[in-house]
């Protein structure tokens, strides 16, 4: 699905605390349209075998690492094992243990170690008290520095722990300066790479309320172009974003002036995968709820690369693709076509 000049452009976390669960988060159940898409994110497995850092790759080894280490009159060493934090559910963890964690995320050189500890901090983040806790002792800060660390692995479990961080309201006031760091993570990195998929989470719980959507504003291309030339599980995670910033009345005139890539309009199609499809589908359906002024509507037509042009204005081929939708299996997808035929 890919356009000429897109792919160039866009080609530049053993859950160590336990299985994640929702009880202490927030919030951050799925849901569609009301009240926007969220997302909690789970430590991923430890891997067995080494690998080299490439492009798109995860690092797999990781070693056990000391947290503290303290000597007493010159000879005596007190080490707090890794395992006394590690062995801990993520909802026990004390405020001293935390403040362990952001130090040696600190003063690590190790790569796997810094991952170790993001995944051990993420997960701890899909508590309440953790979030508050974090915040307070400049957590989020020291967190978000490694956005920039040259391990492809070390970025992503940092976009996974501020994706939990940011299912707080007052996380986010912080977190929000952020962004652009963010989006341009989702710019430079492979298509369909872990970090841009991690970055979109974060992205989606950023755009949950209206408060910070604006700071997307100049990223419709990006997102636009980007859901034509990834995978489904990217498409899912951009068309998320999207259908929060659309929920949004204020945010309407810059997603419709966009430029869009005209194969958009391909995806309306039986053979798009259905979660994919739907997720369109509310997108335009939010588009459809604006109504742009006369004036405003004849010089969109005049850019014919805007999104207006490519989805919502009467010459656009989705108006003949989208009646044929109504054969398709899947009864959620009829009945939105339908809503959107009346």
């Amino acid at each position: 699905m890919g356009e000429d000049g897109l792919i160039p452009r866009l080609g530049n976390m053993k859950a160590l605390l336990g299985i994640l669960a929702g009880a202490g988060a927030s919030y951050g159940l799925y849901k569609l349209l009301r009240g926007g898409d969220a997302e909690i994110n789970k430590g991923s497995p430890r891997k067995s075998n080494a690998m080299a850092v490439q492009p798109g790759s995860l690092m797999a080894k990781v070693s056990g690492f000391n947290v503290v280490s303290k000597t007493d009159s010159g000879n005596l060493t007190t080490e707090i094992a890794s395992s006394e934090i590690l062995s801990k559910s993520p909802g026990s963890l004390e405020p001293r243990h935390l403040s362990m964690l952001l130090s040696l995320l600190q003063s690590s050189p190790s790569p796997a170690e810094r991952r170790e500890v993001l995944i051990t901090l993420g997960n701890a983040a899909a508590f309440t008290v953790n979030q508050d806790l974090l915040r307070e002792f400049g957590g989020l800060h020291i967190i978000a520095g490694f956005l920039s660390d040259p391990s492809p692995d070390v970025r992503v479990q940092t976009l996974n722990a501020l994706s939990n961080l940011s299912m707080n309201i007052r996380n986010q006031e912080q977190l929000k300066i952020y962004v652009p760091s963010v989006v341009q993570l989702i710019e430079m990195s492979p298509v369909n790479s872990d970090v841009q998929l991690a970055a979109l989470r974060l992205l989606t719980n950023l755009t949950v309320t209206d408060n910070h959507q604006h700071l997307l504003k100049n990223s419709i291309t990006l997102l636009l172009s980007l859901l034509v030339v990834s995978n489904e599980v990217l498409q899912i995670q951009v068309l998320k974003v999207l259908v929060n910033l659309s929920s949004n009345p204020d945010m309407m005139d810059d997603i419709v002036q966009a430029q869009a890539p005209a194969s958009l309009v391909l995806l309306f199609d039986g053979c798009t995968s259905t979660d994919v499809l739907l997720r369109l589908l509310f997108f335009v359906g939010n588009l459809r709820a604006w109504r742009p002024s006369a004036q405003v509507a004849e010089a969109l037509r005049r850019r014919q690369d805007s999104l207006y042009c490519v989805l919502l204005d009467s010459s656009s081929q989705f108006h003949s693709r989208l009646p044929l939708l109504l054969s398709h299996p899947d009864e959620e997808i009829k009945a939105q076509v339908a809503r959107l035929l009346t």
